[in-house]
């Protein structure tokens, strides 16, 4: 009966320390997740204002990591030399932070538009992009990641979202799966604007 307790206590012993483990590891990934039919989507609907891409960012050790968020355009295939919109903070006071990330647009389609960022108590100014007179322009849009988190990796850039405009008439569904798709995008669409993300360890108190 004693040999059964020790043997028991063992293995629940090993469980908690497994527990612990696997928990300290998750509270480390830094997780994304679409939100389609947030509050902030479903205003700028209602009120005819144009696009809005709304995401739920966590960030746990955000105290020792620096967000960078832009948006670059390509018009013909050719990259701008700049991103349109740029928006780069960290380093929180609290060790883990949770809020709204995205990107907004004013009249998307229209000669001027405004773009802007955000991010959990951040945004830019709203940008204003002036746009060649169009005509017979068919726009499409599309988040690069599903429903569930997505976990970002220290360092590594990911695409968060589309947006084109294109003088086919050809509208297919978007595949932002992987970088060769997204080559074949720009390729293919008069302009192209990709929202992406890179998260990197930073710790401006040491600079």
């Amino acid at each position: 009966m004693i040999k059964n307790k020790i043997i028991l206590s063992s293995i629940l012993l090993i469980f908690f320390i497994s527990s612990i483990g696997c928990s300290n590891s998750n509270e480390k990934k830094v997780t994304i997740a679409k939100k389609s039919d947030s509050e902030y989507v479903n205003t700028f609907e209602e009120l005819f204002l144009g696009l809005l891409f709304d995401f739920e960012l966590k960030l746990p050790q955000a105290d020792k990591r620096w967000i960078n968020l832009w948006v670059e355009r390509y018009i013909d295939g050719k990259r701008d030399p700049e991103p349109l919109a740029n928006l780069s903070y960290g380093n929180s006071p609290k060790e883990y932070k949770e809020g709204k990330l995205g990107f907004g647009m004013i009249n998307p389609s229209s000669e001027d538009s405004l773009l802007f960022l955000y991010g959990p108590d951040v945004r830019t100014h709203p940008t204003l992009i002036e746009n060649e007179p169009r005509t017979n322009i068919n726009t499409i849009w599309e988040y690069a990641i599903g429903n569930e988190e997505v976990e970002l990796k220290m360092g590594e850039t990911k695409v968060l979202a589309a947006y084109l405009e294109t003088e086919s008439n050809s509208m297919r569904p978007l595949n932002l799966s992987d970088e060769e798709s997204i080559k074949k995008i720009i390729k293919e669409h008069n302009t192209v604007l990709l929202l992406k993300i890179k998260i990197v360890e930073r710790d401006i108190s040491k600079e």
